[in-house]
């Protein structure tokens, strides 16, 4: 099997069909394999025998988006992992030969970055018109979860996706893990995905509440698990979010301690995960140009 793409998909079926539905005009089946981990969601599963075609897993409760990647990644079968969100499809036809194209010409290259474009259009056409073509490609030192592709080989060299995390902050987990293991992480902008995102949708829904507390708790994981002396980078972390949202705001203050306490209440467990990278991985991954989200 040449290429596996991987979806975790969670209370988005119709957004889960539009992204199977573009996908399987652009696939190969006897090169190419999908597979699709349902996180809990019941609804979801009246898809399975839709798409005969997509090899599902599927969880009767939710065990969380990393740990689902997890358990996804250890049953694909390709040389090329591409890793979608269920909102997200490709917009480059020949993405998949791009992505084989990459790699072959540098095999130092362990993840490819695709170029995100965000938001609902009316067609592809629409939304490659937002794509910045003529903007250079080069290393990087993250990438998104809506797409990028990572070697089968790098990926098996990590510990994968992290299972003591749980949603937000899993990507540089793994990113983290590749460059210390010397490979590089390329963002490559000529392969293009619309990540369909409402913003005003998710803003309404209270989605950056969600989003704050979860990634202010993972980016201490993050830090704790990674960094050989962490506590300053913790502090820094705690007196900017306080500072710039906890006091500002009574729900941000609120999540801020929720967060807080969560990561004091599971520090033992997580700390059973720590592996600090080498201190030349943390000058790399300063010195390296982040990607434009």
């Amino acid at each position: 099997m040449e290429v596996s793409i991987l979806i975790v998909t969670k209370n988005r079926p119709d957004e889960l069909e539009i992204t199977l539905n573009r996908l399987i005009g652009l696939l190969d089946l006897t090169l190419h394999e999908v597979l699709v981990f349902i996180d809990g969601c019941k609804k979801t599963e009246i898809l399975i025998t839709k798409y005969p075609w997509v090899q599902w897993e599927n969880s009767a409760i939710s065990i969380s988006a990393s740990p689902a990647r997890n358990k996804l990644y250890k049953k694909a079968k390709g040389t090329i992992f591409i890793g979608l969100d269920d909102d997200a499809h490709p917009l480059s036809k020949d993405f998949i030969t791009q992505a084989q194209s990459v790699f072959l010409e540098n095999e130092k290259i362990g993840v490819i970055a695709f170029q995100e474009i965000r938001g609902v259009f009316i067609s592809d056409e629409e939304a490659l018109t937002l794509a910045e073509p003529k903007m250079d490609s080069y290393p990087t030192n993250d990438f998104v979860g809506c797409g990028f592709a990572i070697r089968r080989e790098v990926y098996k060299k990590t510990n994968g996706f992290p299972v003591w995390m749980d949603i937000y902050g899993e990507e540089s987990c793994l990113a983290i893990e590749v460059l210390d293991l010397d490979y590089e992480i390329y963002y490559d902008t000529t392969i293009i995905v619309n990540h369909r995102v409402d913003k005003n949708k998710r803003l309404v829904q209270g989605r950056n509440y969600f989003r704050f507390e979860k990634q202010l708790k993972n980016t201490m994981y993050y830090y704790l698990v990674y960094y050989p002396n962490p506590m300053l980078k913790v502090a820094k972390l705690l007196f900017h979010n306080l500072k710039k949202y906890g006091l500002y705001n009574l729900t941000y203050f609120k999540l801020f301690w929720s967060a807080l306490f969560s990561v004091i209440k599971e520090l033992r467990v997580v700390l059973q995960f720590r592996k600090p990278v080498q201190k030349s991985t943390l000058q790399k991954l300063k010195a390296l140009k982040g990607i434009k989200y």
